[in-house]
């Protein structure tokens, strides 16, 4: 297979499915649940462009990269899970700036809402993988949490694998697009970060000037 850039990520995922086929895409999916830094918007396209080279079928592409998904999203689910809640109060309680209440706030806020934010974060860069983490810490019934990451992670990547596929030689353009994506994502996160602080500062300065 001849590759447009097969330096740094795309280097390495190329090796892998050179080595291991449509298996090495879904492990490489796997691995970029479980650090997200590893950017899907790269290796996807890649294994989408692989497969239009002939080097793989494009239903086993689809196939292991969802199964790479589900099997990285079920080991932070864990994670999460043997964490447990009080060890999540425990550890947040230490933590500057965070009040146990913000964690009771989070769980109420998952109970109405985590069926819809495990299936539609797949589908949100950097919050994909992280949301296994809560849902596992709430114990999410794993088999409803199975069927909705599989749901999700199977739109996000057959969107991806495909366009790839389309784009041929050009499939970076996805990676440009989507990385524009990713950091405004990024961007708003760090910003309710910072809001967070912000008010909480000031939630503990009135409190103190009260006292």
């Amino acid at each position: 297979m001849s590759s447009p850039n097969p330096d740094g990520i795309a280097g390495w995922a190329i090796s892998l499915m050179e080595t291991l086929g449509a298996p090495g895409a879904g492990l490489a999916i796997a691995l970029e649940n479980l650090f997200p830094p590893l950017p899907s918007e790269v290796i996807l396209p890649l294994a989408g462009f692989t497969a239009s080279q002939g080097d793989m079928r494009l239903f086993d592409v689809v196939v292991w990269t969802t199964l790479g998904s589900v099997i990285g999203a079920l080991a932070l689910y864990a994670v999460g899970a043997l964490l447990g809640r009080n060890r999540v109060v425990a550890i947040a309680s230490k933590l500057p700036l965070i009040n146990v209440a913000d964690i009771e706030r989070t769980e109420a806020w998952f109970a109405r809402h985590g069926k819809k934010t495990v299936f539609f974060g797949r589908m949100i860069p950097i919050f994909r993988s992280l949301i296994s983490i809560p849902a596992g810490v709430e114990r999410m019934p794993i088999s409803i949490f199975t069927l909705l990451t599989t749901a999700g992670s199977l739109i996000w990547n057959t969107a991806f694998v495909m366009a790839g596929y389309l784009l041929g030689e050009q499939w970076e353009l996805v990676e440009r697009y989507m990385g524009i994506v990713s950091k405004a994502v990024l961007g708003i996160v760090i910003l309710a970060v910072v809001i967070f602080v912000v008010v909480r500062v000031s939630d503990r300065r009135k409190g103190r000037h009260h006292a």
